[in-house]
């Protein structure tokens, strides 16, 4: 999936007036080669990226990653210092934002991942424009300890995003990871969180036959857990943080970018998403 969406990303700096552009996503796409190669130069037609429903997933990575930057921005001009990417998978944001000096940039993924980006933005040449720290960790062990043995200190204000990631978590884990940020965030600390409201469960069953059946298990619907221990907003307001969501439909048409039809293959993406982000009191 973290190909999936790096090709998005890479697909809509290639517009000709992108919303956003991240210049990593087609290096990391023809890194890997084969068929994200072949997307990105025309001549992959049957990609599901090359569809409508490919269309819209590329404005839907763009919107999401236009607002998490802008938020990031936000938490910098505020004066924070040390960003915490859990599950950072792609993410390259250590080397195309505009950090402040002293920025540390925590990125936590699974050992396989952080080795494979590593090597791919070794060889593009470029050095981040933060200080990047890698902390190779299973969000279902004890990452917070994980995080503090590579020096984050918790009585500084700190900022974090969950992007892309909570469905990819069960309840149980939802929870482990909103504590833990909870535990390590001093006053002033961001939050910025994409969260949905789980599918029915029938119709998410219908969903995976039909993935099961095209031989594609090891694809989305296979792999979410759909399930949500609660909502952000919510969770983080009752302990001091103030926060806000917006649903995403409302902030595509805020920046102008179309939403699919209800009878749309792609309206899934955008019925029950919201983008969050809170700041602690």
């Amino acid at each position: 999936m973290a190909l999936f969406v790096a090709a998005s990303r890479a697909l809509e700096a290639n517009k000709a007036d992108p919303l956003v552009v991240d210049p990593y996503a087609e290096v990391f796409c023809r890194a890997v080669g084969g068929e994200w190669a072949d997307l990105l130069d025309g001549k992959a037609p049957d990609h599901k990226l090359a569809t409508e429903f490919g269309s819209h997933f590329v404005n839907f990575q763009a919107a999401r990653t236009k607002f998490f930057d802008t938020y990031f921005y936000a938490a910098a001009d505020a004066g924070v210092c040390q960003i915490v990417i859990p599950a950072a998978g792609l993410d390259s944001r250590a080397y195309r934002l505009a950090w402040p000096n002293g920025t540390v940039v925590f990125e936590l993924d699974q050992p396989q991942v952080l080795e494979f980006k590593r090597d791919v933005l070794a060889g593009s040449g470029d050095a981040p424009t933060a200080e990047r720290r890698e902390i190779a960790v299973d969000l279902r062990d004890e990452w917070p300890y994980a995080l503090l043995d590579k020096g984050f200190d918790p009585s500084t204000p700190s900022a974090w995003l969950a992007e892309g990631l909570l469905i990819y978590l069960p309840a149980a884990a939802q929870h482990h990871l909103f504590a833990g940020i909870e535990a390590l965030s001093a006053p002033g600390s961001h939050v910025a969180v994409e969260e949905a409201v789980p599918m029915d469960a029938s119709d998410l069953e219908t969903a995976r036959a039909e993935e099961r059946a095209a031989g594609n298990e090891d694809q989305f619907f296979s792999l979410i857990y759909n399930e949500q221990h609660a909502p952000a907003v919510e969770w983080f307001g009752n302990r001091g943080w103030r926060g806000a969501a917006v649903r995403l439909t409302d902030y595509f048409r805020k920046i102008g970018l179309p939403v699919a039809e209800p009878d749309s293959e792609a309206a899934f993406m955008f019925a029950d998403i919201s983008l969050v982000s809170a700041i602690k009191g």
